[in-house]
């Protein structure tokens, strides 16, 4: 079959179309003919071995697909990677049924991060009705969903951060009350000041660097800042307990695959939600561009430059 194979690690230059032996599906697995490859930005970091879980070489990446099993429209988590490809293993409890009315492009929308940004409003920061949110990068896959869910779940007020002026009046269109750019010289006063003078409540940070630092700087006494990427490679500055506890503040990490270490199925449930909120149009995935698979460098690339928003897609069948 035809797949990206990553043989040595580095930037987008590795991406390499290959053929390569369909994989095999063991005790509990399911064999996916894939119609559409998710691309997330955590695919950048582990094409260059720097992502949370080590990589081994060789390696397809890919964490997500949608595609065929038996005749019904699925999509999935991978096993191991594997996604840039026209097949993909997947555990037979990470893969949903497509519902009607929702497209490929959509399900791999939610599948990685939809399901992020419910993990992280429901799990992490747990927000209440009235409260603030800030949503950094929201012009992004995850950013997008947040500022959507976070006004369909009652947030006060969504202040959301974006590099381009494009990208803000994306995040104005899909509910967010205020837009500003992150690298403003003072980001902890522009985020009180567009809080309308008062400290945050929540932030859903995934920069890193100063972005972190000046977001928790930023947060209202029992405020909560969860962190689940930092796509500027720079990490924020070491935190202090002390420091927490006298600002009565919290700082939350959230990695995806955790969530299948929780009792009750979380991840279906998120997914049945989100699902139903996508068929009514109630949730909107931004379309952020398909590539052919052979295209995979370009996209990328493209996310690497910060030149993306929405949902990126490969197409396997070119």
């Amino acid at each position: 079959m035809r797949a990206i194979q990553i043989t040595e690690f580095g930037g987008p230059e590795v991406l390499r179309l290959a053929d390569v032996p369909a994989p095999v599906p063991g005790p509990g697995q399911v064999l996916i003919d894939v119609t559409r490859a998710g691309v997330n930005y955590a695919d950048t970091h582990q094409a260059e071995n720097s992502y949370l879980a080590a990589a081994k070489l060789p390696m397809i990446p890919g964490g997500e697909v949608a595609g065929t099993v038996d005749g019904r429209r699925v999509v999935a988590l991978t096993s191991d990677g594997g996604g840039y490809a026209e097949q993909a293993v997947a555990e037979a409890g990470a893969v949903y049924d497509i519902p009607d009315g929702v497209d490929d492009a959509t399900a791999l929308g939610l599948v990685v991060q939809g399901a992020t940004a419910w993990l992280l409003l429901r799990k992490s920061v747990h927000l209440e009705p009235g409260e603030s949110v800030v949503v950094h990068a929201a012009a992004g896959g995850v950013g997008t969903l947040a500022v959507q869910l976070a006004k369909a779940w009652g947030a006060g007020r969504v202040i959301a951060t974006a590099s381009s002026e494009d990208k803000r009046r994306l995040a104005l269109d899909l509910g967010a009350d205020v837009a500003l750019d992150p690298a403003v010289p003072d980001l902890k006063a522009a985020l009180i000041e567009a809080n309308e003078g008062r400290r945050v409540d929540t932030v859903l940070e995934m920069t890193g660097g100063e972005v972190t630092d000046r977001s928790l700087a930023a947060l209202a006494p029992f405020g909560r800042l969860a962190f689940y990427g930092m796509a500027s490679r720079k990490p924020p500055s070491p935190i202090q307990a002390p420091s927490l506890l006298r600002h009565s503040t919290a700082v939350i990490g959230m990695w995806l695959p955790h969530v299948f270490t929780l009792p009750g199925d979380v991840m279906r449930r998120a997914m049945t939600e989100l699902f139903e909120l996508a068929a009514t149009g109630a949730l909107r995935v931004v379309p952020g561009g398909e590539y052919g698979l052979s295209e995979a460098r370009a996209a990328h690339e493209a996310l690497r430059s910060r030149r993306t928003a929405g949902k990126l897609v490969l197409d396997p069948s070119r």
